[in-house]
């Protein structure tokens, strides 16, 4: 029994692929996995512990709304080279 030449071209081919994808895989996993070597998992949550001992919830800083009328007199203060309207 002969081996066609295309059967065996395309199997090389084939298995030429297969070997470059295992390689590539290994390398990208290597690589992963040396530009994570320093990095830690967090031991806790901190947003679930702060505060709970207390049986109150976390405090957050209150969102503060500034006025459309003071926002644009700043602008026009520092395009005009005014000194900064705090």
């Amino acid at each position: 029994m002969r081996l066609n030449s295309t059967v065996a071209l395309t199997l090389i081919l084939l298995s030429l692929m297969v070997a470059a994808g295992v390689v590539s895989a290994a390398w990208g996993y290597a690589l992963g996995r040396k530009a994570l070597q320093g990095i830690t998992q967090p031991d806790v949550r901190p947003a679930s512990s702060v505060g709970e001992s207390d049986g109150n919830p976390p405090r957050r800083d209150e969102l503060v709304l500034l006025k459309e009328a003071d926002i644009l007199t700043d602008v026009e203060a520092r395009m005009n080279g005014d000194a900064a309207v705090e």
